[in-house]
């Protein structure tokens, strides 16, 4: 379990976690993981591994994983690939701290939010008004993560298809 705010560590994947339904984000942060077996996780594997070649791997930095880094026209671009832009505002989140984290290590960068099912791409770039959000998202994270108990179960729509409904509803 977490013992201080310290030993949890802000990523990309928490922020869309915690955009969705900060419950999961709490579950997620305090160690406690969904069902690796859960069809939508697998759902979600695939369409990342199929949405690249072979030979693009993801990048890392400060613990997060991106799906893709890629130099186009000068410009370094940050991809993150989604299975449906159901939950756009989480994904865009995502992305916005991707490229606070570049920013913040000397790395200028836009991002692109793939959805190849939809063979949709939305362009994001973190301009003043986008780091303050992403900025309130992360304060917002730390405060959850501080707390000794996970928020109260909210019904949502997400509820039936995610891996961490047993948590809730078990």
């Amino acid at each position: 379990m977490v013992k201080s705010i310290e030993d949890v560590r802000v990523t990309g994947t928490l922020v869309w976690y915690f955009c969705v339904c900060p419950r999961e984000a709490w579950l997620m942060s305090h160690q406690l993981t969904p069902d690796e077996d859960d069809e939508n996780i697998r759902i979600g594997r695939m369409i990342h591994e199929d949405s690249f070649g072979r030979a693009e791997r993801e990048a890392a930095i400060s613990g997060s994983k991106i799906d893709r880094v890629v130099q186009r026209d000068g410009k370094l671009v940050v991809y993150e690939v989604k299975k449906s832009s159901r939950h756009e505002r989480s994904a865009r989140m995502q992305l916005l701290f991707y490229l606070l984290q570049l920013r913040e290590a000397g790395v200028l960068a836009i991002g692109e939010l793939h959805y190849p099912e939809e063979k949709r791409v939305v362009k994001i770039q973190l301009g003043d008004e986008e780091l303050r959000e992403i900025m309130g998202i992360i304060t917002q994270i730390r405060d959850l993560i501080a707390r000794d108990l996970p928020p109260s179960p909210t019904r949502i729509p997400v509820c039936k298809k995610y891996a961490y409904a047993e948590f809730c509803w078990a």
